[in-house]
């Protein structure tokens, strides 16, 4: 009885042992599950995620070590994460090959006694590292789905054992839980890349919106400006707020006038302090207008060729960094004494690049002077001055190309003008070598002196025409308006334009309705009826034509119209034909009787209007007649100013002379010149009534 007793009691024993065995096996099962869930919750960190598991699986199986693999399925390759000791190393391998590809192609788990006797483990891996694989135990990572993202493959049971059926479930449990949390980790890691990608992208439009609102500004800024001053300004204050600068310059090539740098201070406009003292001597002045605020002065200095960092950056068409803050040695040559005692200005810090124009040659450059920031001008501020610099180069050569087009037409206006007052002189000036000949072979005084006479009257012409022009120019009007016969008025307009229409192929219809008589100015109709006449010749050319005046009343009004039998006005001149200088390629026309034309109607207080086709063209002008366009000198706003037309003194007109006055300016002839002249008495007379071509 007590052999049995005793074999029972060590049974018992045996058993209470094993039991106690498993309950550990199964405790530090426990735990080890618990501690890989904690661990899962609590990171989403891969690297240290997949450490995590291969070390958790290598001590719960009791393995030599543990290797994880993640899928590829773009390139269908296995990538590892395998533990030797402390140290954690990588291999590759391709799907299918050895127990952990054909792992993840069949998704099942292995169990293998001997490797070397497997034929699809693969020994390479061994003979480089001289380790010696016995046994195995490969299992698929599958997610919820059920879709393999990986294998964990456990190496050499401890003890010369092999992998047992728990062993198995225990890491298949493993497996899949660790390729839930894997998927988690890589979508978390999926959403924070996509989020930095939206913050990146974020910053990037809020970049490129800041960018368009400056170039925007800058565009309005510059478009306003009207002077090279205002585009400066333009130009420094954008560029200035957007880089927190506290000043800047802009160097421009005038060319002909050379260098010069338009500075502009920041620091008034920003801190609100006062505006700078008045410009001196040398620089362009800066005033208040309208009672407002005065703008802060841009000072305009004269800058050698290489001049400062402007200077250098213009030279070397390249952009210059300047600074005196932090370290390294500045480049002292490029900052000049004299430009930074003109512009009241220590330099710190500066940054500078070129204007180009065409073809890369630069016009000029622009710079910011002293940062506002701790650490001077940055990377950013520099490619944001080369954006603004870019848009100010296209202005500065549109402004210097519209510069020089309004000096060029200029220079064609007065060109016109004195070719339009040569041609109207001609007329007088054929007149006076005429009788200076004759006086030449006159034979006795009385016929002199009678030459003498109209020779005189055709200097008067001319100052006549050379005050109509200079009254043009300057806006004024001024008539002398009389009683005129029509019935000689005309008769005298057909004598001279017979003359004048000779040889031209054109034939001259005159239709007098009213042969009474008429209140205008006689000698400034006579020129506008040569005016119109003249058109209608040069628009019949060179086949000719007739040219048909008439004079009729209409409504109390005198009305008279010049019609052609021409091709008609150009359309893409008719809107504009009253203009100055307006003329539709005509031979020798300079663009200014239509204008004269119409100065003249207005100053009768009349109106003119225009018919055309492709059969000709028909002006036509009314003059009211039933009451005088004078005004008295009350009525004009105002006490008169009489206008002076050489002479010192205004007398009274003759008999049947009305001064007509226009804005408060009266036009009397002066005392000691000659009466006006009946147009119909003095041939002479007749001829310098023309106009200048339209």
């Amino acid at each position: 009885m007590t052999a049995k007793a005793e074999q029972r009691t060590k049974a018992l024993q045996a058993r209470n042992q094993e039991l106690e065995a498993r309950l550990a096996h199964a405790d530090k099962t426990v735990r080890a599950l618990r501690d890989v869930g904690l661990a899962l919750g609590s990171t989403l960190d891969l690297d240290q995620l997949l450490a995590l598991i291969l070390n958790k699986i290598t001590e719960l199986l009791d393995a030599d070590r543990a290797t994880l693999y993640l899928l590829d399925e773009q390139r269908q390759r296995l990538l590892s994460r395998i533990i030797i000791g402390e140290e954690a190393r990588a291999i590759e391998l391709p799907v299918g090959a050895g127990i952990a590809g054909h792992v993840a192609k069949v998704g099942r788990t292995v169990r293998v006694k001997d490797a070397y006797r497997d034929r699809r483990f693969q020994r390479d891996w061994d003979e480089v590292t001289g380790y010696r694989t016995r046994s195995i135990l490969a299992a698929p990572m599958k997610n919820h789905v059920g879709r393999t993202i990986g294998v964990i493959q456990v190496l050499n049971k401890h003890g010369e054992g092999e992998f047992s059926v728990h062993d198995e479930e225990l890491l298949s449990a493993l497996a899949t839980q660790a390729a839930v949390s894997i998927d988690n980790s890589r979508l978390f890691l999926s959403v924070i890349q996509k989020n930095t990608q939206l913050v990146e992208t974020k910053e990037q439009l809020e970049h490129r919106v800041s960018d368009l609102k400056l170039l925007f500004d800058l565009e309005s800024a510059m478009g306003r400006a009207t002077t090279m001053e205002d585009l400066a300004r333009a130009v420094i204050t954008e560029a200035g707020r957007a880089c927190e600068a506290r000043a800047g310059g802009m160097l421009v090539d005038e060319i002909e006038g050379g260098l010069f740098l338009y500075f502009f201070d920041l620091t008034p406009s920003d801190e609100g302090n006062a505006p700078p003292r008045a410009p001196a001597l040398g620089e362009e002045p800066e005033g208040v207008v309208g009672g407002a605020l005065p703008t802060p002065a841009v000072k305009r200095i004269a800058v050698g060729r290489g001049e400062g960092v402007v200077g250098r950056a213009m030279v070397n068409n390249e952009a210059v960094c300047f600074s005196r803050e932090g370290g390294g040695a500045p480049d002292e040559t490029l900052v000049s004494p004299r430009l930074a005692q003109l512009v009241g200005a220590d330099l710190k810090t500066a940054i500078a690049v070129p204007l180009e124009g065409e073809d890369a040659v630069p016009i000029g450059s622009m710079a910011l002077y002293n940062s506002r920031k701790p650490h001077g001008f940055s990377k950013d501020d520099r490619s944001l001055l080369r954006l603004v610099s870019a848009n100010a180069s296209t202005a500065l050569r549109l402004f210097r190309s519209r510069l020089e087009r309004e000096q060029s037409e200029r220079l064609t206006t007065i060109g016109r003008l004195l070719s339009g007052v040569m041609h109207d002189m001609r007329t007088p000036l054929t007149v006076i070598s005429g009788y200076v000949q004759l006086m030449a072979g006159a034979p006795d005084a009385a016929t002199r002196e009678d030459h003498a006479r109209l020779i005189l009257k055709q200097f008067d012409v001319i100052s006549a025409m050379q005050r109509e022009v200079l009254e043009f120019a300057r806006g004024e009007r001024s008539i002398l308006v009389r009683k005129v016969y029509l019935t000689k008025f005309f008769g005298d307009i057909e004598k001279q334009l017979e003359h004048e229409l000779a040889g031209t192929g054109v034939s001259l219809s005159l239709e007098l309705e009213d042969r009474g008589t008429a209140r205008f100015d006689e000698a400034k109709m006579t020129r506008l009826l040569h005016n119109l006449v003249r058109n209608a010749v040069e628009a019949m050319r060179p086949g000719g034509g007739t040219v048909t005046i008439r004079a009729y009343r209409d409504e109390g009004d005198l009305a008279i119209s010049v019609a052609d039998t021409g091709k008609g006005i150009p359309k893409e001149i008719q809107g504009r034909l009253f203009q100055s200088f307006v003329t539709s390629g005509k031979r020798g026309g300079t663009g200014l009787g239509l204008a004269i034309v119409k100065k003249i109607v207005d100053e009768h207080a009349g109106t003119i209007t225009v018919a055309s086709s492709d059969k000709g063209a028909k002006f036509t002008i009314r003059l009211p007649q039933e009451s005088a366009p004078s005004r008295s000198p009350e009525a004009a706003g105002g006490q008169p100013q009489p206008a002076s037309t050489g002479g010192n003194a205004a007398t009274k007109p003759g008999a049947g002379v009305t001064p007509v006055v226009h804005g408060g300016i009266s036009r009397r002839r002066p005392a000691g010149s000659a009466p006006p002249v009946n147009p119909m008495n003095e041939r002479g007379r007749r001829s310098s009534s023309n106009g200048s071509d339209a």
